[in-house]
């Protein structure tokens, strides 16, 4: 047997994997079922202690590109699946030579966009997975990378703060470059409107998804969204010389958008008037994960983290009203976590723990604390509402930390058989909306 294994630190070797043998062949106590998305290659799945690994089967030269093109684009703070190693010349006990292996540890909490569909009404559906992928197709294209692929069975969707996050998964078609052209933009998004309306229509046909939902419709939007953001990152704006407010308006928007500044240019070509000027590489998301991080050391999504900072700016008005005197930042965060976080997700019994993520938790805790307390006419104290937020909505939810390929076929199942209309609520957060696994999509 002969094989070269390139991994990173800080996880398994991998050395007691049958190497010599086929993917599709493996018998092995460490393989354990998952629900994959379409592949043009063999996936398998291991585990070792509590951490899984996806291991993808394809010719040397695509897994060693893709195992470059990973690491970079996640150094680059792109969402994506984390590459942990890739297997190359392998030998097979005959002599035999056997493709590459890529070696990526499994995103917990993400959901296949089938389930997603499955457990939530569409029209709760389209603005945040029509957001998500916009929003990772600009930070690809902002550092140079040409998908190639751009589906929803490619991108990995996790929940944040009532929104999604999308995750880039396969990138073996993909291009990088110093940057992309506009035509090769477009090329893109013509590429991710025709392969996600084919996986629209696929949901159509086996019963998912309403008939009166147009998936090239919903294409043509994702184009237009698409083109808005990036015309607000990466457009060039002219204005005159008493409209200097323009340029603090441009970059408020831009931060909240969830990205950073770092370096602009003016430009006083024409008498009168001055030209702003963004360059893609200088523009960079993450912002409110960054401070967030900096702040608490929590790890969250964009949304999530612009949520939790909200929170910590409203608690350290209420620690200066109540202790009468201003505190610094760090302490109010520092006071937030241990306080009003810790105790929150602490409160989350073990067995419960897989249906969300700490921080989406927390997150819930706070709007059903905000919608509970309007109901009641007066402020419900937070272990109250994070009691009645663990009885009556999180036990109701499915796992998501990790779905097997059980839970999914039979949701898959239940939905097939008989479909009625959702008459479920808008709001995504919802218990309603993605508590039982018998909810239909009509």
């Amino acid at each position: 047997m002969r094989f070269q294994l390139t991994a990173r630190t800080g996880h398994p070797d991998f050395l007691d994997l049958p190497w010599d043998v086929a993917l599709r062949d493996w018998e092995h106590e460490r393989l354990v079922e998952m629900p994959m998305g379409i592949h043009r290659h063999v996936v398998r799945t291991v585990q070792y202690d509590d951490r899984l690994y996806h291991l993808k089967e394809l010719p040397r030269r695509l897994a060693e590109r893709e195992w470059r093109f990973l690491r970079h684009l996640r150094s680059e703070a792109v969402p994506v699946v984390d590459v942990v190693g890739v297997v190359t010349w392998r030998t097979g006990a005959d002599g035999d030579r056997l493709e590459a292996v890529l070696i990526t540890e499994h995103l917990e909490f993400s959901v296949p966009y089938r389930l997603l569909f499955l457990r939530q009404e569409h029209r709760t559906l389209r603005d945040p997975i029509l957001d998500a992928l916009v929003h990772l197709l600009v930070r690809i294209h902002l550092n140079g990378f040409y998908w190639g692929d751009c589906s929803l069975s490619n991108t990995l969707f996790r929940r944040d703060a009532g929104r999604l996050s999308a995750y880039l998964v396969d990138t073996e078609t993909g291009e990088l470059h110093d940057e992309l052209s506009r035509g090769q933009r477009q090329m893109d998004v013509d590429r991710a409107i025709e392969n996600c309306a084919g996986e629209l229509l696929d949901l159509q046909a086996a019963g998912i998804l309403s008939s009166r939902v147009d998936p090239f419709e919903l294409g043509e939007e994702l184009r237009e969204r698409y083109g808005g953001l990036w015309a607000e990152l990466t457009s060039d704006e002219v204005f005159a010389e008493d409209e200097r407010y323009r340029i603090h308006e441009r970059l408020r928007r831009i931060n909240e958008l969830g990205y950073d500044v770092d370096e602009l240019e003016l430009i006083g070509d024409e008498p009168g008037l001055t030209r702003l000027k963004l360059k893609t590489s200088v523009v960079e998301p993450g912002r409110y994960r960054r401070i967030l991080r900096e702040l608490t050391g929590l790890d969250a999504q964009d949304n999530q983290a612009r949520r939790l900072l909200n929170d910590i700016h409203n608690f350290g008005a209420w620690l200066q009203q109540e202790e009468g005197r201003a505190l610094p930042e760090p302490v109010i965060a520092h006071r937030w976590r241990e306080g009003a976080f810790e105790p929150t997700v602490a409160a989350v019994p073990d067995e419960l723990r897989g249906r969300r993520d700490p921080v989406e938790v927390f997150h819930e805790v706070l709007h059903y604390w905000h919608q509970w307390s309007a109901e009641e006419g007066a402020d419900l104290d937070l272990p109250t509402a994070v009691q009645r937020y663990v009885d009556e909505v999180l036990t109701v939810l499915p796992d998501e930390r990790r779905v097997s390929p059980a839970e999914g076929d039979a949701e898959l199942a239940e939905a097939l058989p008989d479909q009625v209309a959702d008459t479920g609520p808008a709001d995504p957060t919802s218990p309603d909306a993605d508590a039982a696994a018998d909810r239909r999509i009509s």
